[in-house]
């Protein structure tokens, strides 16, 4: 945290979504557990599957915002594309 300045508005705004993510990814555990039925928890977990790269385009848009000023038009590109091929990564089956 920068000293006598309190919390930039980017970094508080993508925190609070991984906080968010946190605590869906904790419910659905407490949910799982609850209804102890394999067939109920993988419903939940395959609902997680969609929560998790949402929150990853979220997070990294606010971030990407955030440092629109500093970055080049071609450091933008190299990150669009690096966030890219994580997405096909994790969603390509």
């Amino acid at each position: 945290m920068k000293e006598g300045r309190g919390v930039d508005k980017t970094v508080f705004s993508m925190a609070l979504l991984r906080l968010l993510s946190g605590s869906i990814e904790l419910t659905a555990a407490l949910v799982m557990l609850k209804f102890n039925d394999v067939a109920k928890a993988l419903t939940v977990n395959s609902m997680l599957a969609l929560v998790g790269p949402m929150v990853l385009i979220a997070t990294t848009t606010i971030g990407l915002v955030g440092l629109s000023d500093k970055l080049s038009p071609a450091k933008f590109v190299w990150v669009a594309v690096g966030v890219s091929c994580l997405l096909i990564g994790i969603l390509k089956k």
